[in-house]
């Protein structure tokens, strides 16, 4: 059976005035989405590299759970500010586990 555990890191970066809005959002998320069934890990963290750059990692059980989570209001609330408060567009990397690369990486 082929593992179909699909991993995602995100970058965003808030307009610096929104920064703390931003982050903000994204920890109200967090409690809600790892009680989501499928959801495995949902952590966001401020970058220790990157001025006002935020990240998410994130893994789902699956691309199907990974849409149903984009489904919840408290998901949409968040992209619902994306458009105002974003300097850049969001951007996501999607790994699936049973990818060769994915595996020697965790």
């Amino acid at each position: 059976m082929s593992d179909s555990r699909l991993y995602l890191f995100a970058t965003i970066r808030p307009k610096p005035e929104f920064m703390e809005d931003a982050r903000a959002a994204l920890d109200k998320l967090v409690p809600p989405t790892l009680k989501e069934p499928g959801c495995h890990i949902f952590s966001a963290f401020v970058s220790r590299t990157e001025l006002n750059t935020l990240h998410l990692f994130e893994c789902f059980e699956d691309e199907q759970t990974l849409m149903l989570h984009y489904q919840q209001d408290y998901t949409k609330a968040v992209f619902a500010q994306y458009e105002e408060w974003l300097e850049k567009p969001v951007e996501v990397t999607k790994m699936l586990a049973s990818s060769s690369v994915t595996a020697a990486q965790f």
